[in-house]
């Protein structure tokens, strides 16, 4: 009994990382976009 709900808090556990690792790349890659939009519009209107 023990041994099974050992492995499923380790499996949720795992694959709540990797959710959260997913996740924080995507929006890293989202905010890169719209700060080089940002700074193109920026450039331009000088």
């Amino acid at each position: 009994m023990i041994k099974t709900v050992s492995i499923i808090i380790i499996s949720v556990t795992i694959l709540g990382v990797v959710f959260f690792i997913l996740v924080r790349n995507a929006l890293r890659k989202k905010l890169d976009i719209l700060l080089e939009e940002e700074e193109k519009r920026k450039n331009k209107e000088d």
